[in-house]
């Protein structure tokens, strides 16, 4: 007797399509993968995939939009703001959930960077869709702390991309660049050291406030030099 064939919703053939889309994406870039290698890797046709999206550059774009509602980083922004605590908390709560989802999942970073270098339009598109909100709504909580007085004065946006360049930027030399493989940190440690450099340079300068001592080196777990 034949084997039965499974047959597939076209919601499913098409989250199908996606997920081996995006390991592909991640591994080759855009230009180094073909929708035909998709189809054969996803097995189905080349047409059935342009069934689903126009072309490839959609196909691409539909897998970083994917990604990125699964990771809902500018949810979690949201609520590690309004979770409350003192600046310091906040900002190491923020960093943290960057760091830990970034260590857990360096998909959507490969992705970006791909776009950066290989496809600009979509580095572009995926900036005014998703980063400047998540910049505008760190930079509001920015602004916020001038106005109290809590933070010097600065321009909030160069202010929001700075802290999260630093955690960003972390994140790249351990997960991408192997600096893990040299020097292990401790996620949290990290993100409270990276949010009181960060504070030294913007709070403000009062008579009873004192800045918060920087960590020693007990940040490092492990030190392996090859």
């Amino acid at each position: 007797m034949a084997t039965p064939q499974t047959r597939y919703s076209s919601a499913d053939r098409r989250e199908q399509i996606l997920e081996v889309a995006t390991g592909l994406f991640a591994q080759q870039g855009f230009q180094g993968t073909t929708t035909k290698v998709i189809a054969e890797r996803s097995g189905v046709t080349e047409a059935l995939i342009f069934r689903h999206f126009p072309g490839k550059e959609e196909l691409y774009w539909a897998v970083i939009e994917r990604k990125i509602d699964c990771a809902g980083p500018l949810e979690h922004l949201l609520e590690n703001l309004e979770a409350g605590g003192d600046d310091l908390e906040i900002l190491s709560r923020v960093a943290f959930e960057v760091l830990e989802r970034r260590a857990k999942d360096q998909t959507l970073s490969r992705l970006l960077l791909f776009s950066a270098l290989e496809k600009h339009e979509l580095s572009e598109r995926f900036f005014r869709n998703y980063i400047a909100n998540y910049f505008e709504v760190l930079a509001r909580f920015v602004r916020e702390g001038i106005t109290s007085g809590r933070f010097r004065e600065v321009d909030p946006l160069l202010a929001a991309r700075g802290f999260l360049g630093m955690v960003i930027y972390h994140s790249w030399i351990q997960e991408l660049y192997g600096g893990k493989e040299v020097q292990d940190f401790d996620l949290r440690v990290v993100s409270r050291t990276l949010a009181e450099i960060w504070l030294r340079g913007v709070q403000a300068e009062t008579k009873n406030r004192r800045r918060p001592k920087l960590l020693a080196r007990r940040s490092v777990k492990k030190h392996r030099v090859k």
